[in-house]
């Protein structure tokens, strides 16, 4: 099966890249999920293994608790906690990596040392729009994920035969969760081939899968039953239904970063469901609210996620952020949902 996906001169301009790095660091989006923290581990383990003993992994800011026992999740450097630290190590980078994003203004408060950095810029991702001014761009917006992508490379680099247990541990936990457990953008053959590459390396994926699915705290699963009883609006003739979650309410369940993770798409088990909408206030920011959506059953909720909510995405998985009330956030959020009444009928 085809696993490449460079050319020749594309692998060789690679393989220079790193060859020729002293002191490389890999970063992520703000609030990382699975597949930024995955796929940014998995290429530091390869990356260490082929002996390459400088190299940093820098986040914005923190991970859900349930991707703490990823491999190697210790030695990430937050800059939320650390800037003086993260900081140093972009201003003596000869390598950025940028997993998992495609501008720059996604890393938020870290953009200005990710831009003042005078190392060589490498991105790689799957999300539409990559920006210009890399050194590399690796953009493959039908791969499922950019852990997807990390794993093609390493393969193609010929990483494959010494890759380590941790780092197929780290690229299937990002498969995993950006296709929600495999049941979105998850249609090729190739990636079902690629699991079975991982499971040759020892990983348990049901293991995996708990870990990451099976991990709420009983005021989590308390939040996100709340959120289904008293704040889901459906509104049957559009098949759409949206929620809203404030900071009170999160307050009042003891929220921590990560329990509200995926609860967007429980609404999509409603019979003929086309469109899934989630309005959460940020808990750090004011007059600021996150917006998650996702589609099925013929609608995409990517143009939408662009049109109305400053964001974007994949085609049934994207998501935005509005500077506004709540309250203009559900109101705008209504208007989106009317404005492709047609579609959704």
């Amino acid at each position: 099966m085809e696993l490449n996906l460079l050319n020749d001169a594309e692998t060789e301009l690679l393989r220079s890249m790193i060859a020729e790095a002293t002191n490389i660091v890999i970063c992520g989006h703000r609030s990382p999920d699975g597949d930024a923290i995955g796929s940014s581990l998995a290429w530091m383990h390869y990356l260490y293994h082929i002996g390459k003993s400088n190299v940093k992994v820098c986040m914005p800011d923190a991970a859900p608790d349930f991707l703490h026992w990823l491999p190697g999740q210790n030695s990430i450097l937050r800059y939320d906690r650390k800037p003086k630290e993260v900081a140093q190590a972009f201003k003596e980078a000869d390598l950025v990596c940028c997993l998992d994003f495609n501008q720059s203004s996604r890393v938020d408060a870290m953009q200005d040392v990710l831009e003042s950095s005078e190392g060589s810029r490498l991105l790689i991702d799957h999300h539409l729009e990559p920006e210009s001014g890399c050194k590399m761009t690796i953009s493959r917006p039908d791969m499922s994920s950019t852990c997807e992508i990390i794993f093609r490379l390493i393969h193609q680099l010929g990483g494959y035969d010494t890759m380590t247990e941790p780092c197929a541990e780290c690229i299937y936990c990002g498969m995993m969760t950006d296709t929600g457990g495999f049941t979105y953008n998850s249609t090729r053959p190739e990636i079902y081939y690629i699991i079975s590459q991982l499971l040759a390396k020892g990983i348990n994926k049901d293991e995996i899968y708990n870990r990451v699915f099976h991990n709420y705290s009983t005021n989590a699963l308390r939040l996100r039953s709340y959120i289904i009883l008293n704040k889901m609006n459906v509104i049957e003739e559009l098949h759409a239904a949206y929620f809203t979650v404030t900071k009170e309410e999160m307050s009042r369940f003891h929220f921590i970063k990560g329990d509200m993770e995926g609860l967007v798409n429980i609404p999509q088990q409603i019979k003929g469901l086309k469109l899934s909408i989630s309005l959460r206030e940020d808990t750090e920011k004011p007059n600021t609210v996150l917006v998650s959506l996702r589609s099925c059953n013929g609608f995409h909720c990517q143009p939408m996620a662009t049109r109305f909510f400053n964001g974007g995405g994949h085609a049934d998985a994207s998501g935005g952020k509005l500077n506004c009330t709540m309250e203009e956030a559900e109101q705008l959020c209504i208007k989106a949902i009317l404005y492709y009444k047609e579609e959704l009928k």
